[in-house]
């Protein structure tokens, strides 16, 4: 993994440092949202806290029994090397999912509307993250100028792709928040819409095959849109009036202009870094 800088004996990875910086813009973001939406900040912090924690072990976790079990089998005190790499986050979305509907159930805290605090917070932290991931996509075919030269190899720059995705479903997870017709909107939204993401740039990446040429984590992806599209229904009777107290404009869309230039600009922003980072440095 590319290292930054060091402190002391200490290396500051890449990949940790922006993973690091997303999760900050994210905190920024849900705490945005919960003050809006009337929540409870100081609980959604803990929660947030909590489930980054847990989330980080789903994604090793999922990691290992999904994509490499035989190697951790022989080498167990590898499990530990997080540094190293080899991280799932569809594992993390899994488990960090898991453990907070556990949690807002127990902390009486309002799930959905809570869940579509959390949405565009979570997408956004995931675009920053995964400016700074060194997994990279399959050879080029053609050589593209936006290809990342690795060991001699133009390859495809997949992390810079989901990236720009997830940047995108920012954007219309934000415009869309204040305009939905029931409480888990959004979060739904998010789910679907980072699904379609992962399972777009999977075909770029080099992962284990399980049929044709869909890979793993194409079927984690078909999976989850499944669960999410037979859910919604549940979910709109449950809360056919919106259970926030914040009001909402159903009817209309007004396109934030705004906020539209602010995330085009920290997109370009993420594409330069990139290519700073894993072509100079």
């Amino acid at each position: 993994m590319k290292i930054l800088f060091n402190i002391g004996d200490f290396p500051v990875h890449l990949f940790g440092a922006m993973i690091a910086l997303g999760i900050l813009a994210g905190f920024y973001i849900m705490l945005q949202e919960a003050k809006r939406k009337g929540l409870n900040k100081d609980k959604l912090m803990d929660l947030a806290i909590y489930t980054v924690v847990v989330g980080v072990i789903g994604a090793r976790i999922n990691y290992i029994l999904a994509f490499n079990p035989s190697y951790y089998l022989q080498n167990p005190i590898d499990i530990l090397k997080i540094h190293e790499g080899g991280l799932s986050i569809q594992g993390s979305l899994i488990a960090g999912t898991i453990f907070a509907l556990w949690y807002m159930k127990k902390k009486d805290i309002p799930i959905w509307r809570t869940a579509d605090a959390f949405a565009p917070a979570i997408i956004l932290g995931q675009a920053i993250g995964r400016i700074g991931c060194d997994v990279f996509g399959v050879p080029m075919n053609k050589s593209y100028f936006w290809g990342v030269e690795v060991a001699g190899n133009l390859l495809h720059p997949a992390q810079l792709y989901e990236a720009v995705l997830n940047y995108i479903l920012f954007l219309v997870l934000w415009q869309k928040r204040k305009h939905i017709k029931y409480d888990g909107q959004i979060f739904m939204m998010y789910i679907i819409g980072f699904s379609i993401n992962r399972f777009i740039v999977e075909f770029f990446r080099s992962n284990p095959m399980v049929t044709g040429n869909l890979s793993i984590a194409h079927i984690y992806s078909i999976i989850i849109i499944l669960v999410a599209l037979l859910f919604i229904p549940w979910l709109k009777k449950s809360h056919e009036k919106l259970q926030s107290t914040v009001a909402n404009d159903t009817t209309s869309w007004n396109m934030d202009w705004r906020n539209t230039g602010v995330v085009i600009a920290a997109t370009i922003v993420s594409i330069m870094l990139y290519y700073f980072f894993h072509n100079v440095l």
